[in-house]
């Protein structure tokens, strides 16, 4: 079964997104991100600014095959295409649609940020994960500290 992590009240989304992937790096995780293009831009700009040795190995699903390989965070904007690798531990996605076929997907994370749009987008999705019966965890970021 599918378990799907709620990360809510982000203040920076951005950085915790950033911290997120480095700590998943850390732990030996592989990371698929499904996203738009300017969002994963951005992820993709705001990984080159973590220090020299909080580097994490990310590159585009388009990439050379070796890259992709050697990478432990893979973005994509095609969700079919992300699915159709293997070896990821987790996907994290950044739309505010609900990524589709998400069989044999073990962990799906969700960041939520500050702003209404973000927060309503995550209401609907919340809705949809517990109409499919998926194991749901919520993080209250407001409450705890960094990642």
């Amino acid at each position: 079964m599918t378990q799907v992590d709620f990360h809510f009240n982000a203040p920076d989304k951005w950085l915790y997104l950033s911290r997120l992937l480095r700590k998943a790096n850390a732990q030996g995780k592989r990371v698929g991100v499904w996203g738009e293009s300017a969002k994963i831009q951005r992820l993709n700009q705001d990984l080159w600014q973590l220090g020299p040795t909080d580097f994490v190995p990310h590159c585009w699903i388009s990439e050379a095959p070796e890259c992709v390989d050697r990478s432990t965070v893979v973005m994509a904007e095609n969700w079919v295409q992300l699915r159709s690798l293997q070896g990821f531990d987790v996907y994290l996605n950044l739309n505010h649609s609900v990524p589709h076929d998400l069989n044999q997907v073990p962990r799906l994370i969700e960041v939520v940020g500050p702003d209404d749009e973000d927060k309503a987008s995550a209401r609907q999705r919340w809705k949809h994960y517990t109409q499919l019966g998926f194991q749901i965890n919520r993080y209250d970021l407001a409450s705890s500290g960094p990642a």
